[in-house]
């Protein structure tokens, strides 16, 4: 580019503002200090949000000293430290309440599409440990529409998903029409053990 160019003339140059600015900037509050107080530094604790205005040497001079535990024993800087790690918000056990009581377990109660995740434990058996279902099943807590469905299939409480779905097979065989010679008689109880085994699987049984 040459020195005589064109774009030369369209270069401006920004004044230099500093002095202006020092003019109205607050005064250092280092004592015997009339320089203009530019930067800040924080009073202290229990005071956060607050600031110091002083001068850079001052300002350098205040930070090279400042402590924020100044006056708290080792245990309580210890503690504060710890707490820091949470942003100083209460935290509790993994798997447990605030109460320190282990976590309710919802899974027994789960019905419909989150049954699904209930079923897939180990449904190949490569850890060597039995079904959720079956480790479950004494403990296992019933609605009153799960226990009626479990009734009308001759089971109880205790009954794997195994033993659902060969009790539902049993049944559908004995009293589908076609086992009966085409006689509609059974067609009732055959609609019945539909019934209770959808709710069954839907409930997330089998």
């Amino acid at each position: 580019m040459k020195p005589n160019s064109k774009y030369f003339e369209k270069i401006r140059i920004r004044p230099d503002r500093k002095p202006e600015a020092d003019a109205h900037a607050p005064r250092c509050q280092w004592d015997g200090c009339d320089q203009p107080g530019l930067h800040r530094a924080p009073v202290g604790r229990h005071r956060e949000g607050e600031y110091f205005r002083f001068c850079f040497e001052h300002v350098r001079q205040y930070n090279k000293n400042y402590n924020y535990f100044s006056g708290l024993k080792d245990s309580e800087i210890a503690r504060f430290q710890k707490e820091a790690l949470t942003g100083h918000r209460p935290t509790w056990k993994v798997g447990s309440i605030g109460s320190g009581r282990p976590a309710a377990d919802f899974a027994p109660f789960r019905s419909g599409h989150a049954a699904y995740y209930r079923r897939l434990g180990d449904p190949f058996n490569l850890f060597g440990g039995e079904r959720a279902e079956t480790r479950n099943a004494h403990v296992r807590r019933l609605r009153p529409l799960e226990a009626k469905a479990l009734e009308t299939l001759g089971l109880d409480a205790k009954a794997t998903g195994a033993d659902i779905k060969a009790r539902y097979k049993t049944l559908v065989k004995r009293h589908h029409p076609d086992a009966n010679g085409g006689d509609r008689g059974s067609e009732a109880r055959l609609r019945e053990v539909l019934q209770a085994y959808r709710l069954l699987k839907q409930a997330g049984f089998c």
